[in-house]
């Protein structure tokens, strides 16, 4: 995905709202977006059952000294990037002094997990059961791309989308990542309605 714009509006909310607004914050607003126009990547398999889901829980994963841990972000698709922005830096910082709930890290629906930090470009993540579907998102890479008749610098970021077949197809899941792509890419489309 080109995140040109989305970086540029990184930048004006954390000026508006003085909080360190991340990309896995902005990320997180827009998968919860793109998971409203496709629910079967909402879903969760249970037994041999497929149950769409009617809330969107985003789980965001933390790395721990001690391994890995996905407290859920609920409803995220109803909070607006601010709300995201505290919900996810207090799961964060709870996970760390082992302070969360089991109620914080069960329920989630779809998992996000970036290792954009690492310095990694792209990555094969593993579905989280009973998810069907988990999104990698690797860093940012600054890249000249012909734009226009013109050569011009963008910012790209790769995404990885591993799905449970038994539940989602390439098809659909190609769908989704078109989707989301192009909620990161115009982030208008749905931050336009952040308050201030």
């Amino acid at each position: 995905a080109d995140v040109t714009a989305l970086a540029g509006l990184q930048d004006m909310l954390r000026q508006r709202w003085e909080a360190r607004i991340s990309y896995t914050d902005l990320i997180v607003k827009a998968v919860a977006a793109a998971l409203r126009d496709h629910p079967l990547l909402n879903s969760t398999l249970m037994g041999e059952q497929i149950v769409l889901q009617d809330q969107i829980n985003i789980g965001v994963a933390v790395a721990l000294d001690q391994g890995l841990i996905v407290p859920v972000v609920r409803e995220a698709d109803q909070k607006s990037i601010l709300e995201i922005h505290r919900a996810l830096r207090d799961l964060a910082e709870r996970a760390r002094d082992d302070q969360l709930t089991v109620d914080e890290v069960t329920g989630g629906t779809f998992t996000v997990t970036n290792l954009g930090m690492y310095r990694v470009d792209a990555f094969t993540p593993i579905v989280n059961p009973p998810e069907v579907a988990i999104l990698g998102v690797g860093q940012i890479n600054e890249h000249l791309a012909l734009v226009d008749g013109q050569i011009r610098a963008l910012s790209r970021m790769a995404l990885s989308l591993t799905i449970d077949h038994r539940v989602v197809d390439g098809a659909p899941g190609a769908a989704f990542l078109q989707t989301l792509v192009e909620f990161l890419e115009h982030p208008a489309l749905i931050f336009a309605g952040e308050k201030s």
